[in-house]
């Protein structure tokens, strides 16, 4: 346990942090897994306006640095391949 005043209040201030990244990052991954499903289901539509929220909710973790931007890129970028496949020429 901290003695002094000042890392008391550390303390306090590192728990409270650790518990709102901690909401932050369960929702992105809720918000992602609803997606997945969707998807899996087949049904694309509603996946498409789900990714959005994802989208958002990714970028916002990001900002604050509850996740890093790498994996909320690579996150969203996984999604979009599901989402929107390849599409190849036709010539």
């Amino acid at each position: 346990m901290p003695n002094k005043k000042a890392a008391i209040k550390d303390l306090r201030q590192s728990k409270k942090r650790q518990a709102h990244n901690v909401r932050i990052r369960t929702n992105v991954k809720h918000l992602y897994k609803d997606v997945e499903e969707l998807i899996k289901a087949g049904k694309l539509d509603e996946a498409k306006a789900a990714i959005t929220k994802f989208q958002k909710a990714a970028d916002k973790a990001a900002k604050t640095k509850a996740i890093s931007k790498s994996k909320a890129d690579r996150k969203k970028s996984t999604l979009m391949k599901q989402v929107y496949p390849k599409q190849t020429k036709s010539e």
